[in-house]
């Protein structure tokens, strides 16, 4: 064993045992969360004008601090943008992280000493909990590589502004950066697909042990290193031990990764944004991931099915459900307040607390009623992967309202398979009726021939990266969006149509 693996794993056991502590008191932990944050932003705008120095419990927070997304709070963030002082939170922030808006063009998170530490620390704890857990230390000595946006930062009125990728790149490790792959010059190539070619250059001979990233630019970069060396990934790289990724759910690329790596590999889930880092994949052997109530972050809950009624009842970890899906409100030591970040997330576990994300309160299918979400569609494309032996590199869903010649309105699924399903029509079947048994309502409107039985429209090889590279969002931290509640995405993206 060499002396970093030891090193690693000594530094292991003590982050394990700090965690604990907070593991053990979760009640405890986010109230002493909660008035710390109250209690240092007293004196900012945001906190005189929703009387800070008068709340000492969450009703009163409730009664003072109403639910917000980044529109509603953009005034604030604004006079942050322009250079002003103690606003949201004391002083300045140290960044903004830009990310792309939907109805807000580009937004500008505030990022904050204190809420780069506790990423930075979420970041490194959930590799060391992996170590804890499984004695494996040995890749610490392998080159990693980190899939991620630029690191070169631009300035907004004294404040450093760039993606949160990027900011991240910035607080690597010392002991890591020898490691580190790929070069800088590299990582600050803007063109997605330049930037994988280089990257597959500078690691196709190298001993990579550790790759993260989002799964579908991950699969891309695979898909290169495969194409030019004729090798499985796993067996070009003999010591990659370690798949890190976050922002979608890896089940459907599962089958996919493994043939294109030739074995299995372990992996650990995330859950980053720009406006913080939640929970981490804390166990290899349980599905889900622990929700990091020490890192600066005091959570609310409010039932997805209840969100958009007049005043939803917004609840703490103490009173929250298994398998109840709920909208996650945060409140940060970024100055972020009551804050609807647009996901919604699922507690599997209450010992400790443990979630699965769900999808995005705004990302659903319900034009008939039925109010399908993410994880739902994810569970019906698993079965039916399952069962056909099928593998995809990609898929996006939404409804045909009106349909041609008459037609009852369906669901319509655009795939694109990297091995066909053995037998398409079973493969149609297990995905209609999986998700039927997962939505009740979706099951009503089919026995009420509301609907008909879901439709798929292949798309073609490379049909999806085509399609995000046209909206100018290819690689990077972007998503292809799972299901819509309108055929947007599907307009543009029929045009891949194979």
């Amino acid at each position: 064993m060499s002396l970093k693996s030891l090193a690693a794993k000594i530094f292991a056991k003590r982050i394990h045992k700090r965690t604990q502590k907070w593991v053990n008191k979760p009640l405890e932990t986010q109230e002493k969360v909660f008035l710390s944050l109250i209690t240092k932003a007293q004196s900012t705008e945001f906190g005189k004008d929703h009387h800070f120095d008068g709340i000492k419990t969450h009703d009163d927070f409730v009664r003072n601090v109403p639910v917000r997304d980044y529109e509603e709070l953009k005034s604030y963030v604004e006079r942050v943008v322009n250079g002003e002082s103690d606003i949201l939170w004391p002083k300045k922030p140290v960044y903004f992280a830009k990310t792309s808006g939907t109805t807000s063009g580009a937004k500008y998170i505030p990022i904050t000493d204190e809420s780069i530490k506790n990423q930075v620390e979420a970041s490194r704890n959930a590799i060391l909990n992996y170590i804890y857990e499984t004695g494996n230390a040995d890749f610490v000595n392998g080159k990693m590589i980190f899939l991620q946006g630029s690191p070169v930062l631009t300035e907004k009125n004294g404040v450093k502004l760039g993606r949160l990728s990027g900011i991240s790149a910035h607080y690597v490790p010392n002991y890591l950066q020898k490691n580190r792959l790929p070069s800088w010059e590299t990582n600050c190539i803007e063109d997605w697909d330049t930037k994988v070619n280089e990257i597959v250059k500078e690691t196709i001979s190298e001993d990579m042990s550790v790759i993260a990233g989002i799964p579908s630019w991950v699969q891309m970069y695979f898909e290169k290193l495969h194409k030019k060396s004729g090798k499985k990934v796993g067996d070009l790289f003999k010591n990659f031990k370690l798949f890190i990724y976050g922002g979608v759910n890896y089940e459907p690329y599962r089958a996919k990764f493994e043939n294109l790596i030739g074995r299995k590999v372990d992996s650990i889930e995330l859950f980053p944004a720009s406006e913080g880092f939640f929970a981490y994949q804390n166990s290899q052997s349980e599905k889900g991931m622990l929700l990091l109530l020490n890192s600066g972050i005091f959570y609310e809950f409010i039932k997805s099915d209840e969100f958009f009624e007049a005043s939803p009842k917004r609840i703490t970890i103490k009173d929250v459900e298994i398998g109840v899906n709920y909208v996650m409100i945060i409140s940060t030591n970024a100055g972020l307040w009551a804050y609807n970040i647009g996901d919604t997330v699922q507690f599997i576990s209450l010992k400790p607390f443990k979630i699965i994300v769900s999808g995005r309160i705004k990302h659903f299918i319900s034009a008939f009623g039925e109010h399908v979400i993410g994880k739902e569609v994810e569970a019906a494309m698993q079965a039916a992967i399952e069962a056909t032996d099928a593998r995809i590199n990609e898929f996006t869903v939404a409804p045909q309202i009106v349909p041609l010649d008459n037609e009852l309105p369906y669901h319509e699924w655009f795939i694109e398979f990297q091995k066909e399903p053995s037998d398409f029509s079973k493969f149609i079947k297990v995905l209609d009726e999986t998700l039927q048994q997962q939505n009740s309502y979706y099951f009503d409107l089919k026995v009420g021939k509301i609907l008909q039985t879901l439709k798929v429209t292949t798309i073609k090889e490379g049909g999806f990266q085509d399609y995000m590279k046209s909206i100018g969002k290819l690689g990077g931290q972007n998503k292809v969006q799972r299901l819509a509640n309108d055929r947007k995405v599907a307009e543009i993206l029929i045009q891949f149509k194979k």
